[in-house]
């Protein structure tokens, strides 16, 4: 660290129950126990008012976490940012090796999902963790999911030619949430300003950016979170010389509660 150059300032914007914007600059380090050799950054959790919790990871070599998001009613989804090492990823009886662009979704009851950096580099990563809508149907219950975002096709988003989404889980009832990843070519844009009961997680891994939250315009680029709550108008113009991608959380496949 060094000390200011100017005066402080922040692009951060904060609107509880509505929206928040987070720039990486403003992050800093959180100890979280049961995680070692690890910077953790929490971007959003119920205070903001989301109904969720997301946190932004870097683990060194030899890093490890032991059953993150153990309880009868919590689900948690990772995702592999970037970095040159490799994580081992637990859920239950289920491992695998998953590289930047992995992820994997460890459903209730409560198994939790355990990590390991057993290589000799750092790796960034996502974390998403909410309680679990159980299905009406008893018998609908979601399950553990592995994958690799390079190996899910892109298609069309609504029907556009220059905008495009992956979706990483299954369609399935079952699951009361998905994670996308949409992507702008330069002058791409969301094709009509959505209002919906459904909130949103959104962590730009690269481009720039112009997005309505609620009545604000605001430039977004590279490393930063945005929080859109229930109902908040959204949309989005990529702008600048590359595409502008963000991977996204959705609540899903359920009633709204009374």
């Amino acid at each position: 660290m060094t000390y200011p150059k100017d005066l402080l300032s922040s692009r951060a914007v904060l609107k509880p129950g509505l929206y928040a914007l987070i720039p990486s600059t403003g992050l800093v380090d959180n100890v979280v126990p049961g995680f070692e050799k690890c910077r953790l950054s929490f971007l959003c959790s119920h205070k903001i008012g989301a109904s969720f919790i997301q946190l932004l990871g870097e683990i060194q070599a030899g890093g490890r976490a032991d059953s993150y998001g153990t309880g009868e009613d919590v689900e948690v989804f990772i995702y592999v940012l970037d970095g040159e090492g490799q994580l081992t990823i637990t859920i239950g009886r289920q491992s695998e090796i998953l590289e930047p662009g992995g992820f994997a979704f460890a459903p209730p009851p409560g198994v939790g999902l355990s990590l390991v950096n057993s290589s000799k580099s750092t790796t960034r990563f996502l974390i998403h963790k909410q309680r679990h809508i159980p299905h009406p149907q008893p018998d609908r219950k979601p399950w553990a999911v592995f994958g690799q975002a390079g190996q899910i096709e892109e298609r069309p988003f609504n029907g556009m030619t220059n905008v495009f989404i992956k979706d990483f889980l299954p369609t399935d009832q079952a699951f009361d949430l998905n994670f996308h990843i949409l992507s702008f070519l330069p002058g791409g844009s969301h094709d009509f300003v959505e209002t919906h009961l459904q909130e949103h997680g959104a962590y730009i891994y690269e481009g720039e950016g112009l997005y309505l939250l609620n009545d604000d315009w605001r430039p977004v680029k590279k490393g930063d979170f945005i929080w859109m709550g229930a109902f908040c108008k959204q949309a989005c113009y990529a702008v600048g010389r590359e595409r502008l991608s963000y991977i996204y959380s959705k609540d899903c496949n359920r009633d709204a509660a009374l």
